[in-house]
């Protein structure tokens, strides 16, 4: 249990441009993996993870798969807008964020690079949400997939390429519904996922649903005064009782990253295989289900950053951030990973 009051600032460090991933690595499991699980640290190559496994071990992955949710647009004035997608609601319309020189009022149809539309319905989840609520002239998954973009985030500075289309999705993706990639995840290549399963390691799958929200810097000094995001999870029967198997045998349950994390220890909490989390792991946290994390290196002043302090140590994450800036590994979405044992 963390007796230390952290704020914000505790969070931040300072991270060389240049060490900000542009581009996937040639190849899925041929970027780095800094091993900080023991006393020293280790750089490893991604490729090797397999020698950090047991026979016994439960690898868990969030099989979400990214949408193109950027979509783009005019008001009838002619001024230029995005939508960026971030659920699609049981009825069939859309919850998004707008970027746009003005606001436009309800009942406003946008005409959308395409040729469909989206009338605006008003703000979203309630009068004064932060997301904007639309109907799409046709099926929003359909209309993304025509004609939308893949939604990279705000620090890769390059337009979407087919690379990207390929690059920022993993190998297993299946449940659509994520503007972002769970990134600790795009490292796995089959031949590596056929190489974990010769070694008697055993896989399974949560899915959340990834929001813009997880790029969202905290801007409260105090913790507690932030507001965080809310995410789609969904913990499926076969997962629950792998996770018993692994229990019974006295395996590890590996979380393959943050977004997987959120989704077991929010299952845990709630004692509920589906719904919204907006579960908020700091220092002091007490995990319940996962012993190991594979991640990737997180933005600064970022819930993730207080996410991997609480599951292995605030100095140790710290210590292992200055020896990746010191190695010069790459950073955040397409960079490499880390290896963490719960403190």
């Amino acid at each position: 249990m963390s007796a230390r009051t952290f704020t914000t600032s505790d969070f931040d460090f300072a991270l060389p441009p240049e060490l900000i991933a542009q581009h996937p690595a040639p190849e899925r499991s041929g970027s780095r993996l800094l091993d900080g699980s023991g006393e020293a640290l280790v750089d490893r190559a991604f490729r090797n993870l397999p020698t950090l496994l047991r026979a016994g071990d439960l690898l868990v992955f969030n099989d979400t798969q990214v949408v193109k949710a950027r979509l783009f647009g005019e008001k009838p004035s002619g001024g230029k807008l995005e939508l960026l997608i971030e659920r699609v609601l049981p009825d069939g319309s859309v919850a998004a964020h707008m970027k746009v020189s003005k606001k436009p009022p309800p009942g406003t149809v946008l005409r959308m690079a395409g040729g469909f539309t989206a009338e605006l319905l008003g703000r979203w989840p309630d009068a004064q949400g932060p997301l904007f609520h639309l109907r799409l002239s046709g099926d929003a998954y359909e209309l993304m997939a025509a004609h939308g973009h893949v939604p990279l985030p705000p620090y890769i500075t390059h337009g979407d390429t087919a690379e990207d289309a390929a690059r920022y999705q993993t190998v297993f993706a299946r449940n659509p519904g994520a503007v972002a990639a769970p990134t600790a995840a795009l490292h796995f290549d089959e031949a590596l996922l056929a190489e974990i399963d010769t070694r008697g390691v055993q896989r399974a799958a949560v899915t959340l649903h990834v929001g813009a929200g997880t790029f969202q810097p905290v801007k409260t000094e105090t913790l507690a005064e932030h507001v965080m995001h809310r995410e789609r999870y969904h913990v499926p029967p076969e997962t629950v009782q792998a996770i018993a198997d692994c229990r019974a045998r006295s395996g590890r349950v590996v979380a393959v990253g943050t977004t997987s994390v959120r989704t077991l220890e929010s299952w845990a909490a709630s004692g509920e295989p589906s719904g919204d989390t907006g579960i908020f792991i700091t220092p002091g946290f007490e995990f319940k289900v996962v012993h190991a994390l594979i991640t990737n290196f997180h933005l600064p002043r970022s819930t993730l950053m207080m996410l991997v302090s609480a599951f292995a140590g605030y100095d140790r994450i710290m210590a292992l951030y200055c020896h990746a800036i010191a190695q010069r590994y790459r950073f955040f979405s397409y960079g490499d990973a880390m290896w963490l044992a719960r403190e």
